[in-house]
């Protein structure tokens, strides 16, 4: 039998349909609730404070805000999700600024499973 693990709600956000439909059915598959979406950082902020996710899977590149924006809004909350930046491009790529983000660390989209979002998690 597998670990007890608590169903933890997910806010997606990237500007693509088809990787939020992907993700949505991968994480809900592997036990997570899948709350909502956004396509943009501006929807995002709104829906993560409307639905108040557990954890909030942003993208960095977002047609208004960029992930590290949405990062920094959320994290002036007082009670903040753990947010968990994604990209095809590699985290290298980022520098310091995941880390500076407040987030909880970064997964690339190639490598996004339950799986890996859990061990980020816990």
């Amino acid at each position: 039998m597998p670990p007890f693990r608590p169903v933890r709600t997910i806010l997606i956000v990237d500007d693509h349909p088809t990787f939020r439909r992907t993700a949505r059915a991968l994480l809900e598959s592997e036990g997570f609730d899948v709350v909502g979406e956004a396509a943009d950082g501006a929807a995002a902020i709104e829906a993560a404070a409307a639905l108040q996710p557990d954890v909030v899977l942003v993208d960095v590149y977002l047609p208004d805000i960029d992930g590290f924006g949405v990062a920094a809004a959320l994290m002036k909350n007082g009670r903040p999700p753990a947010i968990v930046l994604t990209s095809s491009r590699d985290a290298r790529d980022f520098g310091p600024l995941v880390a500076e983000s407040g987030a909880r660390g970064f997964i690339p989209k190639a490598e996004l499973s339950g799986t890996t979002l859990s061990a980020l998690l816990e």
